[in-house]
């Protein structure tokens, strides 16, 4: 039995994460009333904007090991989208592609890092049996001090900053936090605007994304590259929360989760970070400001507890970036995927 939410439109004031869409939740109940599945279906108004191409989105899934509930939930969410007129759905999204995205489809043996899915194995097999397809791959690397070839990145970057010795780069300064969140989300809306999928974050939108991230962001970890004193590219790593969280057994902050949770921030749990953000403005792209960026990282990380990093997600179509990190001596260490539909 499939029992359907209070539909709703979310308002820009009560959700600050998605302001230019709609959202409609389904729950998947059984005989005796348990929950054993979810899905929203989503219209997101600035893809539609950008790439007019009738495609609608589903995300929030999770679904206990049986085909009937997870047909069900994707039976529910297809034709809410057909009834708003759209001819295609593509997920798992939560809610877009600039929050928490892709289904993994290998990698099942590790943890995932901040702000990465983890499901069953069986939920491609699901998504696939109803007649979705892949529509983009994302690769997460792995980067340990250990294995990083530390002198061919040097040499690399020395001929970098001889070549423009305008360049210089920083750490995030949390005095001017606004100010810096307001130059990064510049940055990246510009020199994502031509990637697959990509969608324009808004101010309000990026702001409520920038005062999540202050709980937790490490300025040691985040790097600004400028030009004379402008800034024209970024790299966002944030501490692997993860590795603290898991040791919060029940899942609850109070009484006893929080302090378990600070312990183990402050005498080195989180060993391990998450470079999720790099972008880099088009006018400054091909002079290796992406290779600063990654040896300020590797060589900063450990001496603030950092031992290694996740470079997440890296799209497959992302050929230049995927070969700057083979040659730096990253490893592929899990496969995300999107996938897809005509309704």
């Amino acid at each position: 039995m499939l029992r359907r939410d209070v539909a709703h439109t979310l308002s820009p004031r009560k959700n600050p994460f998605f302001e230019h869409g709609e959202i409609q939740p389904f729950v998947a109940t059984n005989g005796r009333g348990e929950v054993v599945g979810t899905i929203a279906a989503i219209v997101n108004g600035m893809h539609l904007k950008k790439y007019d191409d009738g495609v609608g989105f589903f995300g929030f899934f999770e679904c206990v090991e049986d085909y009937d509930v997870a047909h069900a939930l994707f039976e529910h969410a297809s034709d809410w989208l057909r009834s708003r007129g759209l001819t295609g759905v593509r997920g798992p999204t939560n809610p877009s592609l600039n929050d928490i995205a892709g289904l993994l489809v290998d990698g099942f043996d590790r943890e995932p890092s901040l702000m990465m899915p983890y499901n069953p194995p069986y939920y491609s097999e699901y998504l696939e049996r109803y007649g979705f397809e892949r529509a983009m791959t994302m690769w997460a690397y792995y980067v340990h001090k250990k294995y990083v070839q530390m002198d061919k990145i040097r040499r690399g970057v020395d001929i970098v900053k001889r070549r423009n010795p305008s360049l210089s780069i920083r750490t995030l300064d949390l005095t001017r936090f606004d100010a810096e969140a307001k130059a990064i989300l510049d940055i990246y809306n510009e020199a994502w605007a031509n990637n697959w999928g990509h969608v324009p974050m808004t101010e309000r939108e990026f702001a409520g994304l920038a005062k999540m991230m202050k709980q937790v962001v490490d300025p040691n970890i985040v790097f600004i590259v400028e030009d004379a004193g402008v800034p024209v590219a970024f790299t966002l790593a944030l501490p692997d929360m993860n590795k603290a969280l898991r040791h919060v057994k029940d899942g609850r902050l109070l009484p006893k989760g929080l302090p378990t949770l600070l312990g183990y921030a402050k005498f080195g749990g989180i060993y391990e970070c998450r470079n999720l953000l790099m972008g880099v403005m088009p006018a400054y792209r091909g002079r290796g400001l992406d290779a600063m960026m990654n040896l300020e990282l590797i060589t900063r990380g450990p001496e603030h507890g950092y031992d290694a990093c996740e470079m997440s997600w890296v799209l497959d179509s992302n050929q230049v970036l995927k070969n700057s990190l083979d040659a730096m001596g990253a490893v592929v260490d899990k496969q995300y995927a999107l996938f897809e539909k005509t309704l």
